[in-house]
């Protein structure tokens, strides 16, 4: 039981160690084919140079023994100047290509190995270069404006998969916050925020002034109309209360006959009361309730006593168990209503995403108007970002660079470029020579 209980808390971290052994074992493939392939082009390069240098000896040989022996052939004079001429020429451009990344030969010559001096102000460099070159806020707009960023994204959300891909991994993020989510420390954000939000306040004065500009609006008129419509519909079935209340209170001396006659003038007239309350607008109850309404709205924003009863009533409703854990028992409903939808395809959550996010890419697509709303939102905000941050988003190149070790900085760079540097070396070399045969060719024209 004890191995079951320590194994999860071992194999995340053999996973990770697997996998950054990986990644590691990966580079060192890349590194080791890429010192292969620099190696290589190195004996190519130096072949070339050699090349050129055998044919210069061979040449000068034939020309020392072609004078002792009465004159060599004139061809050997053209061919020895190309090969002297590609010796200079990868000399040369072998210690330009050294002079990169370390001194020739050991030799400190000034002014050679420059990335390993030079390497700080190569990485600023390069910073201020991709700052000005390719984060400027014209080159940001117009690859975007290039890209058509909302009329892409519109078109992609629109396909159903897509849609559901994007609600699943929506999904997966509510699950992940939720769980992350200390339910004390929500509760007490939504307590804070919304209950202690709404009993801090007087409740008085805000409820009168929205009962006054319902008022003023007339508002007022289809409650009245509702209640006076209700009190109608109530009295066409209040003739058995009516009698059994007069029969309660009546004299006992009374009689039966006496009492149903006054109970059915009561009905009679209260059917007729309601019912011309509920026909006329203008009726004097109907007024009087207004009136009351009116003066009740005053009071709220301005009579102390009646401001006390409704903090009264405020404070009764706010101590009410119901209120008090309502942070709670709302931050419970919602975490196992994601929870239990996140992880069902046919949740109506995941559908309800979907159904918005095909909704979304929808006007994106059909919608001129809001691709270019969209189009420019993107540009404004990524223009911002290369305005305001574009000089610390370029201090990735930089500081990395700083925190290179200068001879590592300089093997590294090297291993990556070195291989096509090569190819200065032997171009050095067949230019060289063609040069050295122009100019010997020229020359024996000449003179």
């Amino acid at each position: 039981m004890a191995h079951r209980l320590d194994a999860p808390d071992v194999r995340p971290a053999g996973a990770l160690t697997s996998f950054a052994q990986a990644i590691a074992d990966a580079d060192s493939a890349a590194d080791a084919e890429r010192r292969r392939a620099l190696r290589r082009m190195k004996l190519v390069a130096l072949g070339f140079l050699l090349g050129a240098s055998v044919i210069f000896l061979i040449c000068t040989w034939a020309q020392s023994r072609g004078a002792a022996s009465g004159g060599a052939a004139p061809w050997i004079g053209y061919v020895r100047a190309a090969a002297e001429a590609g010796m200079v020429g990868a000399l040369a451009d072998w210690f330009a290509v050294t002079a990169l990344f370390k001194h020739p030969l050991g030799i400190p010559i000034p002014h050679t190995a420059i990335i390993k001096r030079k390497k700080d102000q190569l990485g600023e460099g390069l910073g201020t270069f991709v700052r000005q070159n390719f984060l400027s806020p014209a080159n940001v707009e117009t690859k975007l404006r290039d890209a058509d960023v909302a009329g892409r994204v519109g078109k992609w959300l629109c396909d159903r998969k897509h849609a559901e891909r994007v609600a699943a991994e929506t999904a997966t993020v509510l699950r992940v916050l939720v769980e992350m989510l200390r339910d004390e420390d929500v509760q007490h954000v939504l307590d804070r925020m919304i209950i202690k939000r709404i009993a801090e306040p007087q409740w008085g004065p805000p409820v009168g002034r929205v009962l006054s500009t319902l008022l003023v609006e007339g508002r007022q008129e289809a409650l009245l109309q509702l209640l006076a419509d209700r009190a109608f519909q109530w009295s066409l079935n209040a003739g058995e209360v009516i009698e059994r209340v007069i029969e309660r209170d009546s004299p006992t001396w009374s009689p039966r006959w006496v009492d149903h006659l006054v109970g059915d003038r009561i009905h009679r007239e209260l059917m007729d009361f309601t019912d011309k309350v509920r026909r006329d607008p203008d009726h004097e109850l109907r007024r009087s309730a207004t009136r009351f309404l009116f003066e009740f709205a005053d009071d709220l924003q301005n009579d102390e006593a009646t401001i006390r009863k409704a903090e009264n009533v405020k404070d009764q409703i706010m101590a009410r168990d119901e209120v008090a854990r309502a942070a709670e028992t709302a931050w419970n409903a919602a975490k196992r209503i994601i929870l239990e939808s996140v992880d069902d395809p046919s949740s109506s959550l995941r559908t309800r995403i979907a159904d918005t996010v095909v909704r979304i890419g929808e006007s994106l697509r059909d919608d001129a108007d809001l691709r270019d709303k969209a189009d420019n939102w993107i540009v404004r905000g990524a223009q911002h970002l290369v305005g305001e941050y574009g000089a610390e988003i370029t201090t990735i190149i930089t500081d990395t660079i700083e925190r290179w070790d200068a001879e590592e900085a300089s093997r590294r760079i090297e291993l990556h470029v070195g291989r096509d540097l090569q190819f200065i070396r032997i171009n050095g070399t067949v230019v060289g020579s063609l040069a050295g045969l122009a100019i010997y060719s020229i020359a024996q024209l000449l003179f």
